[in-house]
């Protein structure tokens, strides 16, 4: 059961875990901001679980086409935050590499630019696409916290510790905390 969510933190080489720092950087920075980190720490195992759920799933019936690559890296969680991202988005045009593209298929053109990550995961990127997918639409609307529990969390340990750690960059859980301090 642990490997639900380990499997976030294996890298086999140095090259896919560069990749897998830039898109955590990139991605999962941006949806941060939008959530808070409380709320992003929650969605991070949550993605990572359903995910590998649904990895698990699809595995059975891939497999026997042809050979499947195990899931491992970040990079079906932050698959499945661009999902959100882009599905919530209220953009309708995105700029990538020079071409106005729309925004519902750039995370699908993210998907087939990740196939040449060497030991990435179709099929875990493509799992991770689908949840945050799902999310983003609403189909997984049980997911959501509370502000009210996001503002307690803040409060509370570990959470209270990284709000103290200089040169982090702590977001805080509600929507009024965080424009507050974007606006200081």
């Amino acid at each position: 059961v642990h490997r639900l969510v380990t499997y976030i933190f294996v890298y086999e080489d140095l090259i896919s875990l560069t990749c897998g720092a830039i898109i955590i950087w990139y991605f999962a920075g941006s949806f941060e901001k939008n959530v808070g980190t409380v709320k992003h720490c929650f969605f991070t195992a949550a993605f990572a679980v359903l995910t590998a759920l649904l990895y698990l799933l699809l595995e059975t019936v891939v497999s026997r086409m042809g050979e499947v690559e195990d899931a491992k890296g970040f990079m079906p969680v932050a698959f499945a935050t661009l999902g959100v991202s882009t599905t919530r988005s209220r953009m309708k045009r995105a700029l990538v590499w020079g071409f106005r593209i729309p925004v519902v298929l750039v995370p699908w053109f993210m998907l087939c630019m990740a196939w040449f990550i060497p030991h990435s995961s179709l099929l875990g990127n493509l799992c991770g696409l689908l949840v945050g997918e799902a999310y983003g639409l609403g189909y997984c609307f049980c997911l959501d916290i509370p502000e009210s529990v996001a503002s307690k969390l803040d409060q509370m340990f570990p959470f209270s510790l990284l709000r103290r750690i200089p040169g982090l960059r702590y977001i805080p859980g509600t929507l009024a905390e965080r424009r507050a301090s974007e606006s200081s």
